[in-house]
């Protein structure tokens, strides 16, 4: 419209909406710090603010002492008083008491007398302070009032069949084959190595043991006569020594409960775990009160302990030693520490191949610059409890006059352990006609004084380490997962989370072979895939997240990044399989294809091939096809089968894991070391070397005559090349093989730079979890 205004549009500044809008985020220039410095960590963060305080501390300490030495070369000189006091006295008082508080705290952080060494064994208990030179060892054992003694309930010991009338059918046929198998070769090697042989020695030791008849001795007239243990009727329970000096008739009745068999918590004896962990505390509770003099459990909470775990462990356990330190006994803090690393530290040792002989399991770690190598450790169920099981069962089967001994019963345990202590042996000049007298002291009764004779019983019962299927095997696995369920992944519920070793599992695919089978098809998701492709392209590998099967992620990798028909140049004849110029010794790859000869996996960091599979590459194929053809007569239709394999059946984690505890970790102790080594070395000849020069034997079972020489005789027969390089030693420092560990720990513990300290806030406010930030090995 002309001359005439129109309706004008302007803005009020109301919003649309009352919505906040939000800015889109510019990517290229954002940054976050969350859980990226140490101060965001509780574990961390605590060990700065302690280091802080412990500074300042240090500073006050040294202005106190220089102020009060400036005041008595002053009050030499008569000039002026000491120090200057202050004029509230109530003050003064409150600043001295509360400055010795302070004092009294960081001596208790620091002295070694305030540490406690633990180390925890299937049949001994090590306990001491960390400044003493020796510890304390108290069997681990509880006697707790019962209906029935263990000797009544459980069958006797050695097994055997009381209704046959012949002893191959009392110790069983196969048992039989294998005893008189082990004496002919000794007879054989000892003609070898110019030993005088007896032809009718076994003969002589039989005829005379059954004709052999015991001598009554009154108890007035046995000097060494036992006093049994007598229990106030006040008292429930009773550990330690005295616990196996309880007589076998006591009124009321005892029964013996030991907590840890073969390493592990012992799950077959009881009935809940609650029982189990509350006689695992109970044992050790009263070995501090007795051995260690700390009657008041208010003192405890003044002490720091050091507590000593295998290499190979249950998450389980770790996690429960942790909860009863700090919740039950409620020290002060707490830390952990693997046998083999203790075992370096008491003996001297920056790198050896430790090979501890404890009484019911063997357990082999290279050790490297005071850090155990993951792919190294090995766990053998069988100690020096096997060997005085299989000395008394060879005795019976020469008829041993004291045909009614029972392992069972506590007397005649000790007298069990008195013998092997007193005659096995590796001493092949030994091995003769030998007279033995022994007395068994039961109480209320005469002592009776046997006399037997013995030929290789004692020789053979310790080669048993070098012949573990002449040990009885067969309920060590009883009861296994029963009670304390396998741990889990923290983030996958399914996931198996225990710790693992490359050499752990080529032994146990020794003893199964199948388990090599089932965890290639476990690894292996796209097998079919490149099998209906028949195996031409080069596929990439996927890096798949760590966790404790990671293993079986690199023989993926290495299955489907090196097919048969890959067009990369190949490598030369002396390339291993880390790509370095020596490969790793065939001879020790356990679980080895015997169709194709490719080793078995054989560590979790490398990529090691693996048995050739259906589908691996055209040429796994051909030769499957091959196979197939000369067995069926049919090559065209072989042809087509191994291009198309069948469908083949898949395993989770936790299936992999519930097969493997089902096999028992048993394999010779050479075959053993030599398998850690060679997966600790991972084809580096110069470390090999160096592990075979520095293999450490410690553990009491190793306290056997010329253990250490039989051993090193082994590995040199199975590496001629290397007999020059191959040493096998006990602690450097001549100290006994039992203590070393608890001796090394309790260096360990000395430390200023230990940082793995747990304290009681830290647990409250993470749990377990606080072991992934203190422990010094991959949790």
């Amino acid at each position: 419209m002309v001359g005439k205004v129109s309706l004008e549009r302007t803005d009020n500044g109301m919003k649309q909406t009352t919505w906040p809008e939000v800015v889109p985020i510019n990517q290229k220039n954002y940054y976050t710090d969350y859980m990226k410095r140490d101060d965001q960590v509780l574990a961390l963060r605590l060990q700065g603010d302690a280091a802080r305080e412990q500074i300042i501390q240090s500073t006050k300490d040294r202005e106190r002492i220089l102020a009060q030495w400036v005041a008595k070369e002053e009050d030499g000189d008569g000039k002026t008083e000491p120090i200057a006091k202050s004029d509230d006295d109530g003050d003064d008082d409150d600043d001295k008491s509360e400055q010795d508080k302070t004092e009294a705290d960081y001596i208790d952080l620091e002295n070694p007398a305030r540490m406690i060494v633990i180390h925890p064994g299937s049949q001994n208990l090590r306990i001491g302070f960390a400044s003493d030179p020796l510890p304390k060892t108290v069997p681990m054992v509880l006697a707790n009032k019962a209906s029935h003694t263990e000797s009544e309930e459980y069958d006797s010991l050695p097994r055997r069949r009381f209704e046959e009338q012949t002893l191959e059918g009392q110790f069983g046929e196969e048992w039989s084959k294998k005893y008189r198998k082990l004496s002919e070769d000794l007879k054989m090697e000892m003609r070898a190595n110019k030993h005088k042989v007896l032809p009718n020695s076994k003969d002589l030791v039989v005829n005379y043991n059954r004709r052999s008849d015991p001598e009554r001795i009154p108890v007035h007239n046995d000097p060494l006569q036992v006093e049994w243990t007598e229990i106030p009727a006040s008292e429930t329970a009773c550990a330690g020594n005295e616990a196996l000096r309880i007589p076998e008739d006591s009124k009321p009745k005892y029964k013996l409960w030991w907590p840890m068999q073969q390493g592990w918590f012992n799950e077959n004896d009881y009935g809940t775990s609650e029982h189990l962990y509350d006689d695992f505390e109970t044992i050790i509770e009263k070995a501090i009160r007795t051995e260690l003099g700390l009657k008041s459990s208010m003192q405890w909470k003044k002490y720091s302990c050091i507590f000593i775990i295998p290499d190979l462990y249950d998450k389980k356990y770790v996690e429960q030693m942790l909860e009863s330190c700090l919740t039950w006994f409620e020290f002060n803090r707490v830390c952990f520490i693997q046998e083999s690393m203790a075992a370096t530290f008491g003996a001297g040792y920056t790198q050896a191949c430790v090979v501890d002989v404890g009484a019911q399991k063997t357990s082999i770690t290279c050790v490297e610059d005071g850090m155990c190598l993951e792919d190294s450790r090995i766990n053998l169920k069988y100690g020096g409890w096997d060997v005085t099981e299989t000395f008394l069962r060879m005795m019976l089967f020469d008829n041993f006059p004291y045909e009614e001994i029972n392992l069972r019963r506590r007397y005649d345990w000790l007298l069990a352990e008195e013998l092997k202590i007193k005659h096995c042996s590796l001493a092949q000049n030994l091995v003769s006609v030998q007279l033995m007298t022994f007395h068994v002291r039961t109480p209320n009764q005469p002592t009776r004084k046997y006399q037997a004779k013995m030929y290789d019983e004692a020789y053979l019962s310790a080669m048993g380490f070098y012949h573990p299927t002449i040990f009885d095997h067969s309920a060590k696995l009883r009861g296994r997962r029963s009670l304390i369920d396998m741990s889990y992944n923290c983030y996958e519920s399914d996931l198996p989370d225990d710790p693992s070793s490359a050499a752990q599992l080529a032994i146990l695919t020794m003893v199964k072979p199948s388990l090599k089978n089932n965890m290639v098809l476990t690894a292996q998701p796209n097998l079919l895939v490149q099998a209906s492709s028949g195996g031409n392209g080069v596929s990439t590998p996927i890096k798949d997240r760590s966790q404790p099967f990671n293993f079986l992620a690199k023989v993926n990798e290495g299955l489907s990044s090196t097919p048969a028909t890959s067009n990369a140049p190949s490598p030369g004849p002396g390339a291993g399989p880390d790509g370095t110029s020596t490969p790793v010794p065939p001879v020790f790859v356990f679980g080895r294809d015997t169709a194709t000869g490719s080793p078995a996996p054989a560590s979790v960091r490398n990529g090691t091939p693996t048995p050739s599979l259906p589908g691996a590459g055209a040429g796994a194929a051909n030769s499957v096809a091959g196979a197939s053809a000369s067995d069926a007569g049919a090559s065209a239709n072989a042809t087509s089968a191994a291009t198309v394999p069948q469908p083949l059946p898949r395993y989770s984690a936790t299936e992999l894991a519930n097969e493997r505890d089902l096999v028992l970790p048993i394999a010779p102790l050479d075959v053993a070391v030599l398998t850690s080594i060679s997966h600790a070395a991972r084809g580096d000849e110069k470390k090999l070397r160096e592990l075979l020069g520095s293999v450490m034997v410690v553990g009491g079972g190793a306290k056997i005559p010329l253990f250490g020489s039989v051993l090193e005789d082994k590995l040199r027969a199975h590496r001629p090349d290397l007999s020059d390089k191959i040493l096998v030693s006990t602690s450097a420092r001549d100290m006994d093989e039992q203590v070393v560990t608890w001796k090394g720990a309790s260096v360990f513990a000395k430390l200023s730079t230990n940082d793995s300290w747990i304290t009681p806030f830290e647990y409250e406010r993470l749990g377990p979890r606080i072991l992934h930030h203190k422990v010094m090995w991959s949790w």
